[in-house]
């Protein structure tokens, strides 16, 4: 990886669900070296999702001192970095006092404690009037509610807050020293404009929310600062260096699809799933949420299923990872083998990849796995789950249809764009064609934020031109059409049943400090 004393690279800093990552690019797109510092997620009730925001900063900060270390190693030490970029996971809060420290847990995206105060908002507001002002439809997966529960059950920490931050403004206030937000994770809020673009201050009051809880909006390319002296020496870099504060984690992976147009629709296949296109003014279908893109102008369209990679994980971390239960490459590789030999339909076997207690519109539905034989194996239930997924996708690329949005085809870059007989069924499923994107679009497309903001690029034309590949297209077989719309079915009669769904019961916490 050596390159010249002139040479230029863009790192982008990614707070995921599962870690944090740093990501060094030259200019040209090419993704040179990554690092990656992992945290966990606990549950300590049901309908629960929580990450230390401690662990959040740490990682993003050690994820980003590993890097330099691995590129001085390379030869690239002498490299200049032009800027920085960060992305992170999206809606996820936690509130943290004066001093920048986090004074409550971090309250993840999938934690759905707060349907009751999201249920309250819709009430009082009605679905299409809260959807035509926000973009969204209120539920627990929103920043808001997720406030209001922790004002009602957690009183004492509520009262030692200064700023409600989502993972990614945590990291932007500790490379900087300064605090803001972009549009893209503003808008997850449900306090957000989505029209105006700016914070909506009768919304704030309505939640009894006090504004100066939300930090300033600034363009997703925007530079928010300089690197402060402390964490420059702290990780190898050069103090100053212009960052910019980037787009939420699917907003992000939508330019780095080369997604700004309408037509094409970018998944972002992590542990989660986030389906997103462009519009040029909101659709009125409630099912579909709305972000402003990272780049100026359109809206994206966003869809999004909870469990999805994580799904595919936990089966096989179940089936394939031995004693240990942790899944190696090569048991991806076996997973992926087995799958992509068992006939479409999995046997008449049907899976509901719902595992994280609740999906984002439906805190009760469940996962489950129906149609079991003596005869099917480890192989034929992989086969479900990955077609449970494209299913599952499918159903949301339908609400863009019926939005009169036309879909031409979907482009999916993360890490499940390994196995490739997942890419194959999807295809299949969905019906038209499959591109890959090499590498991660997400941090690509936060690259590419950073080199806009830095003047790298003179618009986000050259980014793309420079930055986006795409692989060939994988055309559907239509072979498998009829039998897949049995399949489809089955699973769609499965989803609506009482059988899939658990009342949640979400509870006050036993303890507090």
């Amino acid at each position: 990886m050596a390159r010249g004393p002139s040479a230029e690279l863009l790192i982008a800093i990614d707070v995921g669900t599962s870690g944090a990552r740093a990501v060094a690019f030259d200019l040209d797109g090419q993704r040179l070296l990554e690092a990656r510092r992992g945290y966990p997620t606990t549950q300590p009730q049901e309908g629960w999702a929580e990450q230390d925001g401690r662990a959040w900063r740490a990682a993003a900060i050690g994820s980003l001192g590993d890097l330099v270390r691995r590129m001085t190693a390379a030869g690239a030490g002498r490299a200049r970095v032009r800027a920085i970029g960060l992305t992170g996971q999206c809606p996820s809060v936690v509130l943290v006092d004066r001093r920048g420290e986090p004074v409550t847990p971090g309250l993840i995206y999938r934690d759905n404690r707060a349907t009751a105060q999201a249920r309250a908002i819709r009430e009082r507001f009605g679905d299409e009037a809260i959807h035509r002002r926000t973009g969204h439809v209120p539920s627990g997966f929103h920043v808001a509610p997720k406030l209001m529960w922790l004002r009602e059950h957690e009183p004492d920490r509520f009262a030692r807050a200064a700023l409600a931050l989502q993972p990614r403004d945590l990291v932007a206030t500790a490379l900087t020293g300064e605090t803001a937000t972009d549009g893209t994770h503003a808008a997850a809020t449900l306090a957000f404009d989505l029209r105006k673009r700016t914070w909506d201050p009768e919304l704030l009051d309505a939640f009894s929310l006090d504004p100066a809880l939300f930090p300033p909006i600034h363009r997703s390319d925007g530079i928010l600062g300089g690197l402060r002296p402390a964490i420059a020496d702290r990780v190898g870099l050069a103090p100053g260096i212009p960052v910019a504060i980037g787009g939420a984690d699917s907003q992000a992976c939508a330019l780095g699809a080369g997604v700004v147009d309408p037509g094409p629709v970018s998944e972002m296949a992590g542990s989660s799933t986030c389906l997103n296109s462009v519009v040029p003014a909101p659709l009125d279908v409630l099912a579909v949420t709305h972000y402003p893109h990272v780049i100026p102008g359109p809206f994206t369209t966003e869809t999004g299923i909870n469990t999805t990679g994580a799904a595919v994980a936990w089966l096989a971390g179940l089936l394939y990872g031995g004693r240990s239960g942790r899944p190696t490459t090569a048991d991806y590789a076996r997973l992926d083998a087995e799958a992509g030999a068992v006939p479409a339909g999995a046997d008449g076997v049907v899976a509901l990849p719902v595992l994280g207690d609740g999906e984002r519109t439906d805190p009760d539905l469940r996962g489950a796995i129906v149609g079991l034989s003596l005869r099917h194996g480890r192989d034929v239930i992989a086969r479900a789950v990955l077609e449970g997924v494209a299913f599952a996708i499918a159903d949301q690329l339908d609400l863009l249809r019926a939005g009169r949005t036309t879909v031409t085809e979907l482009r999916i870059s993360g890490g499940d764009t390994r196995l490739e007989s997942w890419t194959r069924i999807k295809a299949d499923v969905l019906g038209i064609p499959i591109r890959t994107v090499p590498g991660d679009a997400a941090v690509t497309g936060v690259a590419m934020l950073a080199g806009l903001g830095a003047g790298a690029y003179r618009d986000p034309a050259e980014a793309i031109l420079r930055c986006v590949r795409l692989e060939q297209a994988i055309e559907p077989d239509q072979r498998w059409r009829d039998r897949y719309d049995a399949a489809r079915a089955r699973y769609r009669t499965l989803a609506a049943s009482d059988a899939v769904r658990h009342p949640s019961r979400v509870e006050p916490p036993t303890t507090g400090n």
